[in-house]
């Protein structure tokens, strides 16, 4: 059975604006479980909301990690680790989410340039700079002609 791909979009209650300290407490909890109970190909943590282009693994159950568990897993951590570096009253995450299941290599060639140009399109940086909070973890030699069952037999090997 093949293991779905999707991008994942959530946000902070009322768009409350995340620090620096707090998008860095966010980055490494979406990082966590990576390769353990999902591979993210792709995350940027915005002032204001996450992006993630990320697979759910199998469970040792048979089942697939779910979305929800994934998300409740990286909200937690946050929710917990967010108070030390910046005060806010009231819930930190809204309570959904916003996700799609790629479909084909075009779709995620576009999603992956999407989740990479937000920071710019935000104006938070400009073309020519990094964005601190963006990340893949696709090797370099992956381009955009490899293909979505290249790259999860490749990421499958890897587990």
């Amino acid at each position: 059975m093949a293991q779905a791909i999707y991008f994942v979009t959530f946000c902070t209650w009322e768009r409350l604006e995340l620090n620096f300290a707090s998008r860095q407490i966010v980055m490494d909890a979406c990082q966590h479980f990576h390769r353990q109970r999902y591979e993210i190909f792709a995350g940027v943590v915005m002032p204001d909301h996450v992006h993630l282009l990320i697979q759910p693994w199998l469970k040792e159950s048979g089942q697939f990690w779910t979305i929800g568990s994934i998300l409740h897993s990286i909200k937690g951590f946050s929710v917990k680790r967010i108070p030390s570096v910046m005060p806010h009253i009231g819930k930190l995450w809204q309570d959904g989410r916003h996700e799609t299941r790629i479909v084909g290599d075009r779709h995620f060639q576009t999603t992956l340039e999407y989740i990479f140009q937000n920071p710019i399109a935000a104006q938070i940086i400009q073309p020519s700079e990094t964005y601190p909070y963006c990340w893949s973890n696709l090797p370099i030699e992956f381009s955009a002609s490899v293909s979505l069952a290249s790259k999860r037999d490749q990421f499958q090997a890897t587990k």
